[in-house]
């Protein structure tokens, strides 16, 4: 049985991504004194307010939820003072947080980040690594400082990422990981023996915000970085392309050996389960799954079933 830890815990979450870490120290009986998250945001088709997924879990186990729209604000930064954290802990909060707010726990605030730092500090490290074709990548707990994902570092955990491994699966693995790695930082912290290596600035990468017209590839691509995309822009904003004119999101591809002669971006063939485009080296990608605008996602076979697309057919930028 794991013995708490003792501290007073802030916790700074929003997204599916924060729900494990946030779990892992309530269901360890850690002191919660408060969640923050982000403002609730319309969503969907209905744009319906609906609730973060950490204020969902908050609310089950009757931890106070704070959804600032500032963090300066003087209000707030005196409701953080009178929670009288000893530690704060940060995951996928969304927000940079200012030298303010960061000097009120008595032992500052530590970063649930997903990835092997310094390589993919900002704010999409794993669909980054994804889409560059990174063979690994894994969770770091670090301090968290004024400059972007530069504090220096406690812990790490490592995942491999398989060729075929999409973003949304291996966020979901770090997740869970990185909630394990969390506990046991934050007892070394209670008990003094925790350690602090500093990160080699000279070795980071930016992992930028991912962006609507990034799914809008060029189909000359070489097959592989098609690959990469298709599994990296996941679950938003998905790949697209044009195949008649109509609007479709990619969800899975496959690397083939097979080589042809056509022109990047055109079906070579399609039939059966048999979706495969000419991509820019020459090599033939197949297409798993798919997605027709407005539709639900579908094999290969389902969506041409009923559908007549002609080898030669391009697939143009979506």
């Amino acid at each position: 049985m794991v013995t708490p830890s003792g501290l007073r815990i802030i916790y700074f979450g929003t997204p599916e991504f924060a729900v494990p870490t946030l779990r892992g120290l309530l269901e360890h009986d850690e002191t919660v004194v408060a969640l923050v998250s982000q403002p609730d945001r319309p969503k969907g088709r209905g744009h319906q307010l609906l609730p973060t997924p950490t204020k969902l879990l908050a609310a089950e186990h009757g931890v106070p939820v704070w959804q600032p729209e500032k963090l300066k604000e003087p209000a707030f930064l005196d409701q953080v003072r009178a929670a009288a954290p000893d530690l704060g802990v940060v995951a996928a909060y969304g927000r940079l947080l200012p030298e303010d707010l960061l000097r009120i726990p008595r032992f500052g605030m530590i970063n649930v980040h997903a990835s092997l730092l310094p390589r993919w500090r900002g704010a999409a490290p794993v669909h980054r690594a994804v889409i560059a074709g990174d063979a690994e990548t894994g969770v770091t707990i670090m301090r968290v400082v004024k400059e972007l994902d530069a504090g220096a570092m406690f812990a790490t955990t490592v995942r491999a990422i398989g060729p075929d491994d999409t973003s949304v699966e291996v966020e979901r693995d770090l997740a869970l990981s990185g909630a394990e790695l969390l506990r046991s930082v934050v007892h070394q912290i209670a008990d003094g023996t925790a350690v602090e290596i500093e990160q080699d600035a000279t070795l980071s990468t930016y992992a930028a915000k991912l962006t609507k017209e990034e799914g809008r590839v060029d189909w000359s691509l070489p097959a592989g970085r098609l690959h990469n995309l298709v599994r990296g822009l996941q679950p938003w904003p998905l790949v697209s392309g044009r195949i008649n004119d109509a609007r479709v999101l990619f969800h899975r591809t496959a690397l083939t050996t097979a080589v042809t002669p056509d022109k990047p971006g055109t079906i070579v063939r399609a039939e059966g389960d048999r979706l495969e485009v000419a991509a820019g080296d020459g090599r033939v990608l197949r297409v798993l799954s798919l997605q027709a605008e407005g539709r639900r996602a579908m094999s290969a076979r389902e969506f041409l079933s009923g559908r007549a697309i002609p080898p030669g057919t391009r697939i143009e930028r979506g």
